[in-house]
């Protein structure tokens, strides 16, 4: 699910979007080298007009989310992109760059066809993982109180959002309020927030002295639900549909749209 690099940790499917980037560059600076033609900026380019254009999409899209704090609309970190929008926008700003300069048109092309081929094929196993479609996770967890829990049985075939979270971590603690109030807007859709490695005096300390009012709270005090579901770094958020099976997940805060977003496609009939 996500890659460490040092104190940094990268969804595994951006740095495979970067790998891709720089095929598609060297690939394009390679076919242009006779005519001296270098492609790399324009793919950068178009790469940023892309995500520029699939930005704005979705925060039109989800604008009632961002309306109360208008300065999110530019933290990017919240995975906030219409894909479909990014890539009309790159090919259609490629298109245009090639209309103007005619040389580019072979290189630009073969690079962006050599970008697309390396994210396919790169993408493949991740993709097949995503197909299979873990189910809920059967670790022992435990309330704060000591009492077991059981996902699939606090599921009950509703879909489900698990939240891995401590409170020595900043992000967490950003994004609470925001998961908060989202679990008493949505009373069909299950919240379990599963703290990593603390004890229960430490978090219900913490949720007290807060003044969260969460319910599902349970602990995992040996982080074995991280290790399980592939993931090194908090917070993480993953999505299951009404039959226990992962539908998507993110990594680090989630903002009030990326969480509404998320929400909505797991809604949506398979």
């Amino acid at each position: 699910m996500n890659v460490s690099l040092g104190p940094f940790s990268f969804q595994t499917a951006h740095l495979l979007l970067l790998i891709s980037l720089l095929i598609a560059c060297g690939v394009g600076n390679w076919v242009g080298r006779h005519q001296k033609v270098r492609t790399g900026k324009i793919l950068l380019d178009m790469f940023l007009v892309g995500l520029v254009a699939g930005r704005i999409v979705f925060v039109a899209s989800w604008f009632a989310q961002y309306r109360a704090n208008p300065l999110s609309i530019i933290d990017i970190r919240d995975g906030g992109f219409t894909p479909w929008a990014v890539v009309l926008a790159a090919l259609a700003f490629g298109a245009w760059r090639m209309f103007q300069q005619p040389r580019l048109r072979n290189p630009l092309a073969a690079g962006v066809l050599a970008g697309a081929l390396a994210w396919f094929t790169s993408g493949a196993p991740l993709l097949l993982n995503l197909s299979e479609r873990k189910p809920l996770p059967a670790i022992a967890l435990v309330t704060p109180a000591g009492a077991p829990v059981n996902l699939a049985a606090l599921a009950q075939g509703r879909p489900v959002v698990l939240n891995l979270w401590a409170s020595w971590c900043p992000p967490c603690r950003q994004e609470m309020p925001v998961l908060s109030a989202a679990q008493q807007r949505h009373r069909d859709v299950v919240f379990v927030f599963v703290n990593q490695g603390e004890d229960g005096q430490t978090v219900m300390a913490y949720l007290n002295g807060g003044k969260l009012a969460l319910e599902n709270v349970v602990l995992d005090t040996s982080s074995a639900m991280g290790r399980e579901v592939g993931s090194s770094a908090l917070p993480t958020t993953l999505f299951y549909d009404a039959g226990g099976r992962l539908a998507n997940s993110h990594l680090g805060a989630v903002s009030a749209a990326s969480l509404e977003s998320k929400l909505a496609d797991l809604r949506k009939p398979d």
